[in-house]
């Protein structure tokens, strides 16, 4: 498959003698279209417009004011810091809410192509999410995270006819961006709207909530 503007035939950008980890694939410069067609995904950009949880969250008013008290006083000029202050907290909310199990730095290993740790696996029953952190460039981040579902599909043996999408995030603590991988499509959908915390909080806690309770 190719992407709009992509030659019909180029050079492979995966040697097949070498072997990759997903952090590799964030140091790839190569475009990440042309990076996910390389396992026969397409690439679309639009608007994923996810549902959000319409109950009741009354703790997210104590969530935005630690993290909106805490941020003067701390330098995320490190993808740990950015973790530990920013992302962790809205997980363990998460986690709290919903009842759904984490697995932090959780390694799977499909092939010499589609290995290494997912930051965060989050599940509950058959809703799955991944979550990617970053320190910053969100575009290569969304590209590690596209091949993490890709390789996540595979390592858990869904139905490649399933038409349940499977769902995934990069972070970088202060944006978050979401993506989904459509199976039969072999289609990785990029969503437009990025959140930002904490002034995004109340929405991205409503769909990461309903990601883990909604019904397929």
């Amino acid at each position: 498959m190719t992407s709009p503007g992509q030659p019909q035939h180029y050079p492979q950008i995966l040697k097949p003698e070498q072997s990759y980890t997903f952090a590799d694939y964030f140091k790839l410069r190569f475009a990440p279209a042309d990076i996910l067609a390389e396992f026969g995904c397409t690439l679309v950009r639009q608007r994923l417009n996810l549902a959000q949880y319409s109950g009741e969250l009354a703790s997210l008013n104590d969530l935005r004011q630690r993290i909106e008290d805490t941020l003067p006083h701390i330098s995320l000029t490190s993808e740990t810091a950015r973790r530990e202050i920013l992302i962790s907290p809205i997980i363990l909310e998460l986690i709290r809410i919903t009842g759904a199990n984490l697995n932090i730095e959780y390694p799977i290993e499909v092939n010499d192509q589609l290995k290494g740790e997912l930051d965060y696996y989050i599940y509950k029953q058959n809703r799955i999410l991944i979550i990617e952190a970053k320190q910053a460039d969100l575009t290569r981040g969304f590209t590690q995270l596209a091949v993490e579902l890709i390789a996540l599909s595979q390592w858990l043996g869904l139905n490649p006819n399933s038409t349940t999408p499977l769902i995934g995030a990069v972070s970088t603590g202060d944006i978050w961006q979401f993506g989904n991988y459509v199976l039969p499509a072999n289609q990785i959908t990029q969503d437009l709207l990025l959140y930002r915390v904490p002034d995004d909080l109340d929405s991205l806690m409503r769909v990461i909530i309903n990601i883990m309770l909604c019904t397929p």
